[in-house]
């Protein structure tokens, strides 16, 4: 019992110090309200000045959808289609780059962006590309002045890049690495409706519309051309052999004329005379039949194209002016506030632990 007893005691005696020491320090930060008040007036002063200096944010939205034709026929091709928008691979549509979230990746590909930023847009009365937008909307030229090494660099609209230099590559790198991380957003705001929303964040008003809207272009068209590349190709190719079948069998017609003028009134029984005409109207019949037959597969390569183009309907465009996300005076003043004064706080009880 005794033992008990003196655990109980010295249970009472430590909670009692703690509520001691609780009201020491207290008292203790009370008596430095002056500090934590100057350094919370002084926080909120600085969050009011960044609310003025802080740039407004600009957000432009487009969404789109995908209708692909290729895609099975009947209601499991459907099914499968479906399954596919809802993220679900059931391995029937192995191989393809569009499957899943691929596409929503492909917006976000390096290659998709630099292709973007060299799209002409009209600024300021002046055609220049989406880089160069970029690049004096963030005042980097002023920056680059007094370094001979970017003050030529240029980015001019259509660009390729195959004439682009080390430096061009890196401040495009920097560019890219900027829109990617917090500037551009690309995804299913609800993974039940098949809809692919695309959010373009920045300073600039402009350019915010300017890039989502030829981003979505240009993987548009890409998109397109790599679906249907080989019904395209195929078809062409049918129509360069149509076209050099259709030139030898008019060959082949004027070959039989020419011969039949040859031996016009020709003695019956000279038949060797008559065969270079045979042997034409051979070639007629030959033609004639290689024609018809590619004249018919190259119809169905049309249609087959038609039926593999895939069509991206834009549901929504960004539309001016955008929306628009501000740090507000009061947000300033309230966050600097407390900030600053929670780290005088911290400050003050630092300075006793170590006195």
């Amino acid at each position: 019992m005794n033992m008990d007893n003196k655990k109980i005691a010295s249970q009472e005696i430590t909670l009692k110090e703690l509520i001691d020491k609780a009201k020491e320090w207290y008292f203790y930060l009370l008596s430095q309200w002056k500090v934590i008040l100057l350094a919370a007036v002084v926080g909120a002063a600085l969050g009011l000045t960044y609310s003025f200096i802080k740039k407004p944010i600009y957000t432009a939205s487009l969404s789109f959808a995908l209708e692909d034709e290729k895609g099975g026929s009947g209601g499991l091709g459907s099914a499968l289609g479906l399954a596919s928008s809802l993220g679900l691979d059931f391995g029937g549509g192995g191989g393809s780059i569009f499957t899943g979230s691929n596409l929503t990746e492909l917006f976000k590909s390096r290659s998709m962006v630099e292709q973007t930023l060299m799209s002409p847009v009209v600024f300021k009365g002046k055609t220049i590309s989406l880089a160069e937008m970029y690049i004096q909307n963030n005042e980097w030229r002023d920056k680059w002045s007094s370094n001979p090494k970017y003050a030529a660099i240029q980015f001019l609209p259509n660009s390729k890049r195959i004439n682009f230099t080390r430096v061009h590559d890196s401040i495009l790198g920097l560019i890219y690495t900027n829109l990617s991380k917090t500037a551009l957003s690309v995804g299913q705001r609800d993974k039940k409706i098949a809809i692919i929303n695309i959010d373009v964040a920045s300073t600039n008003e402009l350019f915010s519309k300017f890039f989502c809207e030829a981003l979505a272009n240009n993987v548009s068209d890409f998109y397109i051309q790599t679906k249907s590349k080989k019904s395209r190709e195929n078809m062409f190719i049918l129509e360069r052999q149509t076209d050099s079948i259709r030139r030898e069998l008019n060959g082949a017609i004027t070959g039989v004329a020419v011969a039949i003028d040859n031996t016009f009134g020709l003695n019956p029984a000279m038949n060797v005379r008559r065969a270079p005409s045979s042997r034409r109207q051979v070639d007629v019949q030959a033609n004639t039949a290689i024609l018809t037959e590619l004249v018919k597969q190259s119809e169905l390569a049309k249609v087959t194209l038609r039926k593999e183009t895939p069509l991206i309907q834009i549901i929504d465009r960004p539309i001016l002016p955008l929306a628009k996300e501000k740090f507000g005076k009061s947000e300033g003043i309230v966050m600097g506030g407390f900030i600053f004064g929670f780290l005088m706080v911290l400050g003050v009880i630092l300075k006793r632990i170590l006195s």
